[in-house]
């Protein structure tokens, strides 16, 4: 059943405890920076070198804690001096790197792409020593063909301060960090415990079928006890509740399909899905909560709503199918050209198609409905595409601030007292 604990988490206010401070890298369209504010962590940067981005993060900047935004290239706008002055205030670093390297709507450089921006966040990370670090990337982090090199991800990220020199190939240098950390030496101040996690954004209660990799990394010498947290909604729920009809109580106005079970014979790559203890939410849910979205007028916002534009007649084809309304979005894509439904397409009830508006595709991204967009639609769009939903950030964020919480504050406490 669909309730209200589904959604977003008010924003913070004066009351809201901290959980500490953070510095946000690659912010793009802010959602990953929401969820972190969200949270209780306190923005002490946010970098982003894409220009409308940058716009749409000054344009939000009251919901994100006001941050600093350092607009540019992470390599010569995030200067080491100024990473310096942030040495030992910064609890965590979190952004998602680049994702086209590795992304499987791409064209599968990886490594070789100059666009890696992996490097660049070890640089932050060696600069502000922060205690913990929570990164999302795409699932093509995955591929088999990726996996030595994403392994040697993880491995920099143990160990950040095994430098790779100039004119080492990355081979050579994995190596270099595999010995180093079969030794089990170095400064535990230096070392980081590191997880990565597969997820699928709907089984958090995100209206998307969404797959993505998290990766959370802690001090060492900090000894943080965390485990990832657990997933919360079910596919399997969804398709008891279409099929009891639980499901189409809570929509009267959706059409009851002929069969039992509605949709239940859709395919996803990776099957049925058990997890959770609340069915998944889908798109009618997103279009529905926490109000109604009227259907889009041609050519002009609806009153009440902003970005909420409709554009009518969307072509369908191989490769390119719509968003059914009573199974969770396909996954949101920033729109690349030649990136397969790299535009969201949406099955009206009576059969047609239409382009889904900004306004719907950011409710899919679990954006708040005051949440501005900066630039022309194309552009709005590449930024929900390469945001990461609110709600899945929200999820890791407030389970890094716990961890956090439980395994400093009492050492905290304890230096206190001994003061």
């Amino acid at each position: 059943m669909h309730t209200p604990a589904d959604r977003i988490p008010p924003p913070r206010t004066a009351a809201t405890p901290a959980a500490g401070t953070s510095v946000e890298l690659f912010s793009g369209g802010g959602g990953l920076a929401l969820a972190m504010h969200r949270a209780g962590f306190q923005h002490l940067m946010c970098n982003e070198f894409a220009p409308r981005a940058c716009e749409t993060l000054r344009m939000n900047s009251e919901a994100l804690g006001r941050p600093q935004l350092i607009e540019g290239d992470i390599a010569t706008a995030v200067t080491d001096e100024r990473l310096a002055e942030l040495t030992g205030k910064v609890d965590v670093v979190a952004g998602g790197p680049p994702c086209q390297p590795f992304s499987l709507g791409g064209d599968h450089r990886g490594h070789e792409d100059r666009r890696n921006m992996f490097p660049q966040l070890f640089r932050v990370v060696r600069g502000t020593r922060p205690k913990a670090i929570i990164c999302e990337n795409v699932r093509g982090l995955l591929r088999p063909s990726f996996k030595p090199y994403f392994d040697y991800i993880l491995r920099e990220l143990e160990a950040p301060f095994e430098q790779r020199v100039d004119g080492e190939v990355w081979t050579e240098h994995d190596e270099r960090l595999r010995k180093a950390l079969r030794g089990r030496g170095g400064e535990p101040s230096e070392r980081y415990v590191v997880k990565a996690i597969p997820v699928n954004a709907a089984n958090f209660g995100v209206p998307q079928v969404r797959y993505r990799v998290i990766i959370v990394a802690f001090r060492a010498d900090l000894s943080v006890a965390w485990t990832p947290p657990a997933e919360t909604h079910s596919q399997a729920l969804l398709e008891l509740a279409q099929s009891t009809g639980e499901y189409w109580d809570e929509h009267p106005e959706a059409p009851r399909p002929d069969t039992p079970g509605g949709f239940v014979q859709q395919r996803l790559d990776g099957g049925p899905e058990d997890g959770g203890t609340r069915r998944w939410r889908t798109l009618r849910d997103a279009l529905k909560d926490p109000m109604p979205l009227p259907e889009p007028i041609n050519g002009k916002n609806r009153a009440g709503f902003t970005y909420h534009i409709g554009i009518p007649n969307a072509r369908t084809y191989k490769g390119h199918t719509p968003n059914r309304r009573d199974w969770p979005a396909k996954t949101v894509k920033a729109g690349v050209h030649g990136v397969p439904g790299g535009e969201s397409v949406i099955e009206n009830d009576d059969g047609t198609h239409r382009y889904m508006t900004v306004r719907e595709t950011a409710r899919v991204m679990t954006f708040p409905d005051t949440w501005k967009l900066d630039g022309p639609r194309t552009e709005q769009m590449r930024q929900l595409g390469n945001a990461v939903p609110v709600l899945l950030g929200n999820v890791f964020a407030d389970s890094v601030a716990a961890a956090l919480a439980a395994n400093i504050e009492p050492e905290r406490r304890v230096d206190e007292r001994m003061a």
